[in-house]
């Protein structure tokens, strides 16, 4: 695990859902239906929320919310960060809830934050991960077939379904190997012509604690699309995840 930053208290404007990874960004109150004002002392770099959300909320505070929540919808299932508070982020609440001993609610409240709050880095990085872990291409992550800002805001909910299949294999480490990649360190490494991998949301892992059929199958109740893994060609030495819109879940050798 890495050393975490320091949290500190924004009190900035709030900024766009859209901003890139690693930018402050302040408490949000551009919800059109919020609820119960919410303590905001254990703000932190990354981003505030100042209000209780439910269902019927929408704006940028429940996009935030739902790339937090990412690793949290129904098995097979992918929860979108479109800004409305509906069924799918509720499931996802109470899960994240029932995953960090805290009351099932169902609502985004002060104890929910403040969980999320322990879990961020001012950067938006979750505890266990960095960008830097996602991106060994370059320093800047340019060079795909996105923008580098979109590369690495998608890079960002990755990493948030990361965290959370951590979490629910016991908390200790996996492994990425590969994440974002150019066009020219795609091609370096004979990836596909259209990897995922140049569109920044796509990761690999190779075996830790765990054997990569363990990783494949924990990785279908955490937000994943693409799973890829043993017996598939040429994955027998890796887990490839990934949230493009179509599912693809083929790792033979485990079953899947």
């Amino acid at each position: 695990m890495r050393r975490r930053s320091i949290k500190i208290t924004i009190g900035l404007a709030a900024a766009a859902s859209t901003a890139v990874a690693g930018t402050t960004m302040a408490q949000a109150s551009t919800d059109d239906t919020a609820g119960a004002a919410v303590n905001t002392s254990q703000a932190d770099g990354c981003f505030t929320w100042d209000k209780e959300l439910a269902e019927g909320a929408k704006g940028d505070a429940v996009t935030e919310l739902q790339i937090r929540l990412g690793g949290y919808p129904a098995s097979g299932e992918v929860l979108a960060p479109d800004g409305s508070f509906g069924p799918l982020t509720t499931a996802a609440v109470k899960r994240f809830q029932k995953a960090y001993g805290l009351s099932e609610t169902g609502k985004a409240d002060e104890a929910t934050y403040n969980k999320i709050y322990e879990l961020q880095d001012d950067d938006c990085s979750p505890a266990n991960f960095d960008f830097a872990e996602l991106n060994k291409c370059n320093s800047d992550w340019s060079g795909g077939m996105v923008s580098a800002a979109t590369a690495k805001e998608s890079a960002k909910r990755t990493m948030w379904k990361l965290q959370a299949l951590r979490h629910a294999m016991g908390d200790e480490s996996i492994r990425i190997t590969s994440g974002f990649r150019s066009k020219s360190c795609n091609a370096d490494v004979g990836g596909s012509p259209n990897s995922r991998h140049m569109y920044g949301y796509a990761a690999d892992m190779g075996k830790t604690p765990h054997s990569l059929c363990d990783i494949a199958k924990a990785a279908r109740n955490h937000g994943f699309n693409t799973i890829l893994g043993p017996g598939y060609p040429d994955h027998d030495d890796h887990i490839h995840v990934d949230h493009k819109d179509s599912k693809t879940w083929e790792a033979p050798d485990c079953g899947i």
